[in-house]
C-alpha cells in the first residue's frame, strides 16, 4: 500500500527515510509514507519522540486486536444507537462526518455496554474511516488522508457527563484518540454549543495536542456563522438541507436520518446489569480489610509474549488500585500502574498490560487510607497469552487506572 504525499523538504525527507529504516522490523504493507509522516508530525519531526508514540501505539493496536476488528460483532447499542454518519467527501476528497451529538445518550450507553467496547467500536469507526480516506487519496492526493467531523450539539444536556463513568468514558476515549490517530482531523465543527461547553472543553483540551485543538471550531447557539468556513470546504449539495446544505435523503427527509445513525434514547431492555453478568473468567469474592491492602503475585517466565490482565469490581465504594513489577535479574522496581483511586463501584475496571520476561508483577489493592470500612471486591487477574481467544476482550488504554504499556 503506497499512497500520495505531501510537498516535504530534503532534509525532512532524509528524516522520513531515517524513521521508516528505524520502525522497519515492526511495519507492514500498510504502513506507506504517510502513515510515517502522521507520527513525525504529531512530534514536530522528532523521531526519538515519534518512534516512541508508534511504537506504543503498535502494541495498542495489537492488544485491541485491530487487525481483525472487522470480525468483530459489536454490541447492538453502539450499532443503532451511536449517532454519525459519512455524508460524502470534501472538495478536496475527505470524508466527511456528520454527528447530530444531541441524540446521543451517553447515559444508557454506559448501561447497554462497556467502556472497553465502547471505545473498541471507536477504533472500529476510526479504521473504516482512515481506509475509505486512504482509498480517496489515490483519486483525490494526500489531502483526502483527513477527516472533516461536524457536530451539532443543540440542546444537548450537559449533566449526563458529569456522571463519572460517562467523563472517565469521553477522557480515556479522547487519549486514546490522540495517542493511536494522529494528524487524522482536517477540521472539526462544533456548533450549537451550550453556555458551559467550553467549561467541559477546557478540561478536554488538557489530553488534546495544540494542533489538533486549533481545528476544532465551536460556535455557540444561534450563529451560522460557521457556515463560511464549512462550505468553503464541503459543496452544500452534499451537504443536509437542516445544517445549511442542499441535500435530502430519498425520502425528502432535510435532516438525512436514514444515511446515517441518528442515535437516541436507548431502550432499557438493551441495558446490562454488571453486577451479574455471566463471564467465563473465575472470579473471586473477598474483602479488602480497613486499612489494608490486597496484593497479588504474578511471575513471568522465559520469552512467551503474555499480557497481565484484569477485571475487577468493587460494591458501594471505590478502592486504589495499581501495579508495579520488579526485574528478577537487576532488582529494578517499576511502576506499571501507578496506584490511584478507581471509582469501580460504579462500573467494572477492565484492562491489561504487556510484560516481560524474568520480572514479577504486583497487583494491589488499596484500602489502607480507610479507617472505617472494608470494601468488598469481586476480581479477575491473570496472566494470559496474546494470541488467547478473547484478548481483544481487553482494554489498556483506562483513563483513571493510567494503563501503561512497558
Amino acid at each position: 500500500m503506497s499512497g500520495p504525499l505531501p510537498e516535504i523538504s530534503a532534509e525532512q525527507r532524509k528524516t522520513l527515510e531515517q524513521f521508516r529504516k528505524l520502525m522497519s522490523p515492526e511495519l507492514n504493507e500498510t504502513h506507506d509514507d504517510y502513515f510515517l509522516l502522521r507520527w513525525l508530525r504529531a512530534r514536530k519531526w522528532n523521531v526519538e519522540a515519534a518512534e516512541k508514540m508508534l511504537r506504543a501505539s503498535l502494541k495498542t493496536r495489537a492488544m485491541w486486536n485491530v487487525d481483525n476488528i472487522e470480525k468483530w460483532e459489536a454490541p447492538k447499542a453502539l450499532r443503532e444507537y451511536l449517532p454519525y454518519g459519512i455524508m460524502g467527501f470534501d472538495k478536496e476528497g475527505s470524508p466527511v462526518i456528520v454527528c447530530p451529538f444531541y441524540n446521543y445518550d451517553i447515559w444508557g450507553m454506559m448501561h447497554c455496554v462497556t467502556r472497553f467496547e465502547f471505545q473498541k467500536y471507536l477504533v472500529l469507526l476510526l479504521e473504516r474511516f482512515m481506509k475509505l480516506a486512504y482509498e480517496q487519496s489515490l483519486k483525490h492526493g494526500w489531502k483526502a488522508r483527513q477527516l472533516v467531523v461536524f457536530l451539532d450539539c443543540e440542546s444537548m444536556n450537559l449533566k449526563q457527563y458529569a456522571w463519572r463513568p460517562a467523563a472517565e468514558c469521553v477522557i480515556s476515549s479522547i487519549k486514546q484518540y490522540e495517542a493511536n490517530f494522529p494528524e487524522l482531523l482536517k477540521m472539526c465543527y462544533i456548533i450549537n454549543a451550550p453556555k458551559l461547553f467550553s467549561v467541559a472543553f477546557n478540561i478536554v483540551k488538557k489530553f488534546l495536542d495544540e494542533n489538533t485543538t486549533s481545528k476544532i471550531h465551536i460556535y455557540k447557539s444561534g450563529t451560522d456563522k460557521w457556515q463560511e468556513s464549512l462550505f468553503s470546504l464541503v459543496d452544500p449539495k452534499n451537504f443536509p438541507k437542516s445544517w445549511g446544505g442542499q441535500l435530502v435523503d430519498k425520502l425528502g427527509d432535510p435532516q438525512c436520518k436514514s444515511m446515517m445513525v441518528w442515535g437516541g434514547k436507548l431502550p432499557e431492555e438493551l441495558y446490562i446489569d454488571q453486577n451479574s453478568q455471566q463471564s467465563d473468567k473465575s472470579f473471586t469474592d473477598t474483602q479488602v480489610p480497613k486499612g489494608d491492602k490486597l496484593k497479588l503475585n504474578f511471575k513471568v517466565n522465559g520469552q512467551e509474549e503474555q499480557l497481565l490482565s484484569w477485571n475487577f469490581r468493587t460494591f458501594d465504594y471505590d478502592i486504589k488500585f495499581g501495579i508495579y513489577s520488579v526485574d528478577e535479574k537487576t532488582g529494578e522496581k517499576r511502576s506499571e500502574v501507578p496506584l490511584g483511586t478507581v471509582y469501580s463501584n460504579e462500573m467494572d475496571e477492565v484492562g491489561c498490560i504487556s510484560t516481560r520476561p524474568n520480572t514479577t508483577y504486583t497487583v494491589v489493592f488499596d484500602n489502607s487510607a480507610s479507617y472505617l470500612r472494608s470494601k468488598r471486591l469481586r476480581y479477575w487477574v491473570d496472566l494470559i497469552s496474546d494470541e488467547e481467544e478473547g484478548i481483544a476482550e481487553l482494554t489498556n488504554q483506562m483513563d483513571n487506572t493510567q494503563i501503561a504499556t512497558a
